[in-house]
């Protein structure tokens, strides 16, 4: 008895198709999530309507569509359809792939090359591709996670427009979810465990429709949120510690806590935790937003953010992670100034400008014979010998007009610096006669 793959010359029976593979999109029409590049007046729909597009690179997290765009417009667009990826492609593949293309063009046709991870091309790499690009061998589409501003070469960048794609919402997961059920049925879930599904995907398209095909598996009476999450695991958050997450909310948690928002800064800070951040560069990053956003508004806060960091190295995690959060609740609420922080900046560009500038000669020590008849320390009035324990005499380069770098808020304690600086300074125009 003989079956079909003893059959000479017949097909093997293809294989399962993955849910996500078999509701593909065939039209750019159909993709959902990205209205601002496909929909009426989209910035790719009017480049397509315009004529034939340049190459892009195609900037967004996963599961969002970036290979479904390339593979739709070279169907668009007529041109033979090729993928590679940064990471399994070496320079030996490269050169085949540009050849092919170089053959495919010489007979008419134009090769749309698409390259998934391309920010993991180094920069000799990503050079490679310029002439092909400029004399029209290949058209590229570049598909990334990462920001193609610190991850792809000036040289590419400048011959390809970039194109953000945004993390699918809740409409267009809920929407991609009612396409998903034409193909598998109804699934076995409550209206609630629906919604906590689509929150699971968390942005990902690519993700639903695994969950899914999990899901529709299922032969059992309507499952709610609890029974939901006990036979599923949430996706992990999207987070990478070297790359754009890591520097987004990193800066999301400062901006939250500079803004005097809690709530916000603490959301951040859990984000960065459950997302394997290390506690350690968190401890640091506050302390630095105590010296900046509060400085001298509440001298309290740097000694309770270094507190709060011995702790957590003294108790490690888990425990040692609510002192982190407290330190974060008091800076949000503590009050600001970052008056220390542009004082010292100014003093830095100061000194760049002047940094030739010897001291005033009578501010010197004079341990020599030769440097006491050069004038070291003459003059030198000793403070604490001085009325209110204060001469009065200038302490900057002789011939530098006299600089205000610390310019004190009137919030928290920098009010009572305020006062003083106002004091000395009075003290000061006094000694000097004005």
């Amino acid at each position: 008895m003989s079956d079909l793959f003893d059959t000479p010359g017949a097909a093997a029976p293809a294989g399962p198709r993955p849910l996500a593979d078999r509701l593909r999109p065939a039209a750019l029409s159909e993709v959902i999530g990205q209205d601002h590049l496909l929909g009426p007046g989209g910035s790719l729909r009017v480049m397509l309507d315009g004529g034939h597009p340049g190459s892009l690179i195609l900037w967004g997290p996963p599961g969002v569509g970036k290979t479904t765009i390339a593979r739709l417009l070279a169907s668009e667009t007529d041109l033979h359809f090729h993928q590679i990826s940064a990471i399994f492609t070496g320079v030996p593949e490269l050169r085949k792939v540009f050849e092919a293309a170089k053959l495919r063009h010489a007979n008419g046709r134009g090769t749309l090359l698409f390259v998934d991870e391309i920010h993991r091309f180094n920069k000799a790499q990503q050079d490679g591709f310029l002439p092909h690009m400029e004399d029209g061998t290949i058209l590229l589409v570049g598909a990334t996670t990462e920001n193609p501003s610190f991850e792809l070469n000036a040289a590419l960048l400048s011959r390809a427009q970039v194109l953000v794609l945004n993390r699918l919402d809740e409409a267009a997961l809920r929407n991609l979810l009612d396409r998903a059920e034409t193909e598998t049925g109804p699934l076995p879930l409550t209206d609630d465990a629906r919604t906590a599904l689509i929150e699971m995907a968390d942005g990902d398209g690519r993700a639903l429709l695994n969950l899914v095909e999990q899901v529709a598996a299922w032969d059992t009476a309507p499952v709610d949120r609890k029974g939901l999450s006990d036979r599923l695991a949430r996706r992990a958050a999207q987070y990478d510690k070297s790359g754009d997450a890591h520097y987004n909310l990193i800066s999301a948690l400062h901006k939250s806590v500079r803004g005097s928002d809690p709530d916000a800064a603490l959301y951040w800070l859990a984000r960065m935790l459950e997302g394997g951040e290390d506690p350690r560069y968190l401890a640091r990053r506050i302390t630095r937003m105590a010296v900046e956003d509060i400085g001298l508004a509440d001298p309290q806060a740097q000694r309770l953010c270094l507190d709060a960091w011995a702790t957590y190295e003294r108790l490690g995690s888990p425990e040692g992670e609510l002192a982190l959060a407290e330190a974060v609740i008091y800076l949000a609420l503590a009050p600001k100034s970052n008056a220390a922080y542009t004082a010292y900046k100014a003093a830095r560009r100061a000194a760049k400008e002047t940094g030739s500038h010897a001291p005033p000669k009578h501010i010197l020590n004079a341990p020599t014979k030769m440097m006491k008849e050069q004038g070291y320390g003459a003059g030198y009035d000793y403070d604490h010998d001085a009325e209110d324990g204060f001469s009065g005499q200038d302490y900057f380069p002789d011939g530098m007009e006299r600089p205000n770098f610390y310019l004190p808020v009137e919030r928290g304690f920098e009010r009572d610096l305020q006062k003083r600086v106002d004091y000395f300074a009075g003290l000061r125009a006094k000694r000097r006669g004005g």
